[in-house]
């Protein structure tokens, strides 16, 4: 099987090609090759730049899939699939959640309503990221049918995870002490691993499947997130609910409680198609031991313990 990855030197990117070499694929890289970690041996890594439009390095060869980690507007997909055309078997696209109408009731699957497709946006916010993905999807699906397969994850963590949102809980935890939480403990979350995303994408691509799959994890809450940072770093915690609006608007992993649903997202088709469900206590522990054997670089998100100090009053 051979794979093309749209991406790959970033932190779910990177778990699809360590997925896929351990499946005995032969997997070729395209990226700017600026970021993210070394690709191990035996990848092939394609120099090229969606940005610009520099594609000129996929000018030739042919892939049973390619797998888009880095398409975020029309252009990008428009662009690679005009250059690729049928010299792949499958496209598949990696979504997002952010694709689906907001305020719906717990329990929803890959049905549920999509926001309005936007074709391009200056910038990427949270009012234009979603829509410009479900533009994208569509564009996939009407190139290539049901040689199409859109994963759609939700909150991603695991090793490698840079973005600070989870890590910022799993770090409060391992700390220990009072620890101030602007929403109630019971606020429910989906955490999904990257190796899990990663093993479900390689499972489609082996079993050749088309539509759209929910990449979710166990169900969880975020006192439980803290908790057990906590108890796997031996620490105590005492959570102290604090109000919504004494941190910052987009503060990591809170939402309004009426965005609660889109928590709590039916997992079924994903779990069918033979995604893997790593424990949360098991992706935290592992986040825990790669935090630490980079340095626990700073983050610049959350709250400083000072900070934190003034909510208590």
């Amino acid at each position: 099987m051979r794979i093309l990855m749209l991406g790959g030197n970033g932190f779910v990117g990177r778990a699809i090609v360590d997925d896929a070499l351990a499946q005995g694929y032969e997997v070729t890289s395209f990226s700017r090759g600026k970021s993210g970690t070394p690709l191990p041996a035996g990848v092939t890594q394609l120099i090229g730049d969606r940005e610009t439009g520099d594609y000129s390095a996929l000018r030739t060869g042919e892939w049973d899939a390619v797998v888009d980690t880095s398409g975020f507007r029309t252009r990008d997909v428009d662009q690679a699939m005009d250059v690729l055309g049928d010299r792949v078997g499958r496209y598949v696209f990696i979504s997002s959640h952010a694709v689906y109408v907001r305020d719906l009731p717990a329990g929803t699957d890959e049905t549920a309503p999509r926001r309005e497709p936007l074709r391009d946006a200056d910038v990427l916010t949270n009012d234009t990221y979603g829509p410009c993905k479900v533009a994208c999807e569509d564009d996939v699906v009407e190139r290539y049918g049901d040689r199409a397969t859109l994963v759609r994850p939700g909150r991603v963590t695991g090793p490698g995870d840079s973005s600070g949102t989870a890590l910022y809980w799993i770090r409060r935890g391992a700390r220990g002490g009072r620890v101030a939480l602007p929403t109630k403990p019971e606020a429910p979350l989906q955490l999904v691993d990257s190796r899990d995303v990663a093993g479900l994408i390689t499972r489609l691509v082996t079993d050749n499947r088309a539509g759209a799959y929910n990449a979710i994890g166990p169900d969880s809450t975020i006192a439980e997130l803290i908790r057990t940072a906590a108890e796997l770093s031996g620490s105590t915690v005492d959570i102290v609910p604090v109000p919504f609006d004494a941190v910052p608007r987009r503060f990591p992993l809170m939402d309004p409680e009426s965005e609660w649903g889109e928590r709590r997202r039916n997992p079924a088709k994903a779990r069918a198609a033979g995604m893997p469900v790593t424990p949360l206590r098991k992706t935290v522990e592992d986040v825990l031991h790669w935090d630490k054997d980079r340095g626990e670089p700073e983050l610049n998100i959350g709250l400083t313990p000072e900070q934190e100090q003034q909510l208590f009053g």
